[in-house]
């Protein structure tokens, strides 16, 4: 059995990371949401999950072709930041990971399992606390 543990200074940096990045979510998504005064569409939640996506897939290019991070650094950014930013970017990278490696199953599989089970599960939670606490 491996057994991994993270440094204090990298779970640190994680933490700081995920606190700026869910911050900026939160500032970022109320602000768009408001701008749109649409009550009908989520549009900050669009919105913050499309920036992540682009964010990680320029900086995932950089960190890959011209070695631009450390592992520090992409602790920071990729898990802290943009983790807290967004889950929605990891998803995203992780499947374009997955085709660019010519796992396309794995890359639909992934797609689907996340859509379909993230929906399903969430529904789920939502009719378990119903039945809780009604």
């Amino acid at each position: 059995m491996i057994c991994f543990m993270p440094s204090l200074i990298t779970i640190s940096l994680v933490a700081l990371g995920g606190a700026v990045g869910s911050v900026s979510r939160y500032l970022l998504g109320t602000w768009i949401q408001s701008a749109s005064k649409s009550i009908d569409f989520p549009f900050g939640t669009l919105t913050v999950n499309l920036i992540g996506c682009f964010v990680i897939g320029f900086l995932s290019q950089l960190a890959e072709s011209r070695g631009a991070f450390t592992p520090e650094t992409r602790a920071l950014v990729f898990i802290g930041v943009l983790g807290g930013f967004t889950t929605f970017s990891s998803f995203g990278n992780d499947t374009l990971n997955l085709l660019r490696d010519g796992e396309t199953v794995n890359a639909l599989v992934n797609v689907g399992a996340n859509v379909i089970l993230g929906l399903a599960l969430a529904w789920l939670g939502r009719t378990v606390a119903f039945w809780i606490w009604k």
